[in-house]
């Protein structure tokens, strides 16, 4: 079993990682920049059903992506790592900076930090955002071949910086020329079983549907895909050889929209979902809201367009099968309801 730097183990994706890589054997060093995360990260996987053996193989260091200070002393004899922390805003930013230059600076500070501890592999995990935007309306599902046009008005700064962190990591190793390794993961949204109440902008979707809290339902589509198979991925880009130079798309299936997420949620949940809204509202009603909330102007971009994505690749190289949309959805509401995030 390998010794393996996860960065941002508090997040959404980096908690599950962290569990399936401690369940599967491997010891974990992961990366917080407040050291009080640390007793939380433990307790959530406990929680989360970790053998408290297995905990002992789980060490955490005080490392910051916009900090050179720690990153040493963090990928220090780590075989592998997995850069998965990156900011994922809840609103654009006046200055798009604020979210560039961390994601840049941050993912070449792991990079060299991963070359110099002497890494095999590092797994950076990217986004959709980096392979499907500024091509409206396109007919056939975007793949690993394709990037952003940042030329695009749909470039926002979230998009923009998921796309330059990629490129920056793909052009570090093409320009270091290491015998370190490069492979990427790009989810969609992300969704399945939250492990505490330090909610995903993706699940937090979810529980403001159960709460009542989005009495309406945009005219918009996104991809789904499971944090469970996520994680799942980021370990088979690990350890299997022919992830080597590679990007995987995670994606669950074809595109959905919050109206079948709201169906989803009806059918399986019952009267738990009884808050959850069953109509979708007109474009024009969302438009004119726009006049006023900021929250329904930043969905105005994305209104009746769908952005598909292929899930071939991953299933072909390495044997990667996700679970289904409708799972995905309702294993995030199941679990907003047993931490007590749902209004009884």
């Amino acid at each position: 079993m390998s010794t393996v730097l996860v960065t941002g183990g508090s997040g959404f994706i980096g908690g599950h990682v962290i569990l399936q890589l401690l369940q599967a054997g491997h010891s974990v060093r992961t990366t917080v920049r407040n050291p009080d995360r640390e007793a939380d990260i433990r307790s959530t996987l406990q929680i989360a059903g970790l053998d408290p053996a297995a905990l002992e193989r789980l060490s955490v260091v005080v490392a910051d992506l916009e900090k050179d200070a720690g990153w040493a002393q963090a990928a220090a004899g780590c075989e592998f790592v997995q850069h998965v922390a990156s900011p994922f805003p809840l609103s654009n930013p006046k200055n798009a900076e604020t979210l560039i230059r961390p994601a840049v600076d941050g993912t070449l500070r792991v990079l060299r930090a991963a070359r110099d501890g002497g890494a095999k592999r590092t797994i950076v995990t990217s986004s959709f955002a980096a392979i499907g935007y500024g091509h409206r309306d396109r007919p056939t599902p975007f793949d690993e071949t394709d990037w952003t046009d940042l030329t695009s008005p749909d470039a926002r700064p979230y998009i923009q910086s998921k796309t330059l962190a990629e490129r920056a990591a793909w052009d570090f190793i093409a320009r270091e020329n290491s015998a370190m390794e490069l492979s990427v993961v790009n989810p969609v949204g992300v969704f399945g079983p939250a492990l505490n109440s330090d909610l995903s902008s993706s699940v937090g979707i979810i529980k403001a549907m159960l709460n009542g809290a989005m009495p309406q339902l945009p005219r918009i589509w996104f991809g789904v895909v499971d944090v469970r198979d996520v994680a799942d991925l980021h370990l088979r880009c690990m350890v299997d050889p022919r992830a080597k130079g590679e990007r995987f798309l995670a994606v669950a299936g074809p595109s959905m929209s919050l109206l079948q997420a709201a169906q989803a949620l009806h059918a399986r949940l019952g009267a738990a979902a009884a808050r959850v809204p069953t109509r979708e509202t007109r474009d024009l009603v969302i438009r004119l809201a726009a006049l006023f909330n900021k929250r329904a102007r930043e969905v105005v971009p994305s209104l009746g367009h769908k952005r598909e994505a292929s899930n071939a690749k991953a299933r072909r190289l390495l044997g990667w099968t996700p679970r289904s949309n409708e799972e995905a959805i309702v294993a995030s509401a199941e679990s907003l309801i047993a931490l007590g995030a749902v209004k009884p």
